[in-house]
């Protein structure tokens, strides 16, 4: 999720006593907030997305919760009550700030790795596949149009770059940066929760086109997953009923936002970013709300966070 905040500084007071409280936060927890600020062409723009960052939070809890049970992860709660009384510094805090957004978590040293899967032919591996018949390097059949299934499920693992771009790796360079245990872990990991999701996401009318996962291990060495899992930020969810190979597909996340950018002339899609009409922000976040309630079956407003074990 993007967005976090680190251990550190004075601990809060209370109210009356003047009693200190616990770190902010624990020293084995970190508080992710996810923000409401969209990016497009890697460019954050000025105008947050109501909503946005309740339902990239709240789908993550979903997903682990009803679907990933038995996968071990960084989170420990998204409950308000529950991060309220482990991070008590949060009462200085106006709670329309972070309630709904924050994720308390395990600390965790993350994997310079993207674990990336494609059940579909889009995006930056379509763009591969036209030029050179491949996919991270790795051949693919002959013949493939855009969006088309691929079958199986294809493991593209990506470099996690600090600035530009992130480049699409082999599984064999995975092994030479991780070791080819780990390697073979990640990717058998990575490619049972994409059946997992895409079998959900199918039973209500979404197609789940591709996703990326990020692990971590703890401090005993067990491997997590952690940061967000299957939101429409991760992932590329497509409506079933509009899916049709042999194009692009319409998008359930921001794609209004990026619809407008490639309308606009004059724009070279570099910072600063041009302003977004209302319109386009109140459609955008739409999108964010009816994916949720697409896959869970309850509106964001009317879900009950899930209790997950500390």
């Amino acid at each position: 999720m993007p967005g976090g905040t680190d251990g550190g500084g004075e601990s809060a007071a209370g109210e009356n006593d003047g009693a200190p409280r616990p770190p902010f936060p624990p020293p084995d927890r970190l508080l992710l907030l996810a923000t409401d600020r969209v990016s497009a062409f890697d460019v954050v723009m000025n105008e947050p997305v109501p909503d946005k960052g309740r339902v990239l939070t709240q789908i993550t809890a979903w997903w682990l919760s009803a679907h990933l049970p038995d996968v071990p992860h960084h989170l420990v709660s998204v409950r308000p009550d529950e991060i309220r009384r482990a991070v008590p510094a949060l009462a200085a805090c106006p709670p329309d700030l972070w309630e709904g957004r924050a994720t308390l978590v395990r600390r965790t040293r993350p994997l310079p790795v993207e674990c990336v899967v494609r059940g579909y032919l889009s995006g930056s591996a379509w763009k591969e596949y036209r030029e050179s018949g491949t996919l991270a390097g790795e051949p693919l059949p002959p013949g493939l149009a855009e969006s088309d299934v691929l079958a199986p499920a294809v493991f593209s693992p990506a470099t996690k770059a600090r600035e530009g771009h992130d480049e699409n790796i082999t599984l064999a360079r995975v092994a030479e940066l991780l070791g080819a245990g780990l390697a073979g872990r990640l990717r058998d990991r990575s490619l049972d929760i994409y059946e997992r999701g895409r079998a959900a996401a199918a039973g209500a009318g979404i197609v789940l086109a591709d996703t990326k996962f990020e692990f971590g291990t703890s401090p005993d060495g067990e491997l997590l997953l952690i940061d967000e899992v299957l939101t429409p930020d991760s992932s590329r969810f497509w409506p079933r009923e509009h899916y049709a190979p042999g194009r692009g597909q319409p998008s359930l996340d921001k794609q209004p936002v990026r619809d407008y950018l490639e309308r606009l002339s004059g724009w070279r899609k570099r910072y600063p970013p041009p302003p977004l009409p209302p319109e386009v922000v109140a459609t955008t976040s739409e999108r964010y709300r009816d994916v949720f309630r697409r896959l869970t079956g309850t509106a964001l407003d009317d879900f009950e966070p899930p209790r997950f074990a500390s």
